[in-house]
């Protein structure tokens, strides 16, 4: 499916997503450039804030390298808001019927987001092999993720939630996981202080992770 190489681009650009919450869009293109010049092409913006959807329509047009998509997409609504903003992905904490159906009929790829075995398996039938473990840490971790490795081998996933530079090795290194999401790459501190050359760094650090 043309939906699911996307999805793969997506998840295997970098060994890390990040996610972002964008609370002023007036920074927006200089943090999406700072993460792609430290090679993070794949970003995730967080459907949690009124910018977010300019944000994600100003990274489509102004940042050449960006794969620019949204967080947080729970309803049919967002799923349409994003297609407007030229996303060129979608990422959910979870799944629903509405929300399903509605990314069905996108064009745009859908990562939805899993705590269990049974609910990959769910998705499994409806063809999804590409999955967002959230929340990671409290829903078992790397641990979890490489017990149902075996049973589950036809699923791939981008675990986030408390994950941070300290642990994502510990995701990465299992045959189940592609990336890992997370926000350390963009810390608020930096993005108010306007430290770019300090977030491409962190970028840097990140880009180079293995398991």
């Amino acid at each position: 499916m043309e939906k699911d190489k996307i999805t793969r681009k997506v998840m295997t650009a970098a060994p890390v997503i990040p996610v972002i919450t964008v609370d002023d869009v007036a920074n927006t293109v200089q943090l999406a450039r700072a993460l792609v010049a430290g090679g993070l092409p794949s970003i995730e913006v967080t459907l949690r804030t009124p910018d977010a959807i300019q944000a994600i329509e100003v990274i489509a047009r102004e940042v050449e390298g960006a794969i620019v998509g949204a967080g947080t997409v729970i309803t049919p609504a967002h799923v349409k808001a994003v297609e407007k903003a030229g996303g060129q992905f979608m990422v959910s904490p979870g799944f629903a019927p509405q929300l399903l159906a509605a990314a069905k009929d996108s064009p745009l790829p859908l990562l939805p987001g899993i705590s269990s075995a049974s609910e990959a398996m769910h998705l499994g039938e409806m063809g999804y092999t590409y999955l967002k473990f959230f929340p990671a840490g409290p829903a078992g971790g790397p641990s979890y993720l490489k017990s149902i490795g075996a049973p589950l081998p036809q699923f791939k996933f981008c675990p986030t939630g408390g994950i941070n530079a300290d642990n994502a090795r510990d995701y990465l290194k299992l045959a189940n996981i592609l990336c890992v999401g997370g926000s350390w790459v963009a810390p608020s501190s930096l993005i108010e202080a306007g430290d770019w050359a300090a977030i491409t760094r962190l970028a840097s650090e990140a880009a180079a992770l293995t398991g």
